[in-house]
């Protein structure tokens, strides 16, 4: 089965959900504005991948974690969104129960 690079499409799902463009997503990470838009436009086509501080920068702009640009299947997508929105505590009792149920299965 074939490799498929997921950052592309999750990048644009979400600038999309931000409702932002690319040319000001670029420049709000501090691309330079004249070539804000054609960058991001090839980061979300595939035909270039942002560095990792860049990548950064975008998932910090988009509120997403940066895990999230390399999820390859939607649920995972979501579970990471999901997770990143909860506070600590809750994330930690998420844990726990997670881990009682697989001990279960197992």
């Amino acid at each position: 089965m074939e490799f498929i690079n997921p950052l592309p499409l999750r990048l644009k799902q979400a600038r999309t959900k931000a409702n932002i463009s690319q040319k000001d997503l670029g420049v709000s990470i501090g691309l330079d504005p004249s070539s804000a838009s054609g960058r991001m436009n090839h980061y979300e086509k595939g035909r270039h991948t942002p560095d990792l501080q860049t990548l950064k920068r975008l998932a910090e702009k988009l509120g997403v974690p940066l895990n999230y640009f390399f999820c390859e299947t939607e649920d995972m997508a979501e579970l990471v969104l999901f997770f990143n929105s909860l506070d600590e505590t809750s994330r930690s009792k998420l844990l726990t129960k997670l881990k009682v149920v697989i001990a279960k299965t197992s």
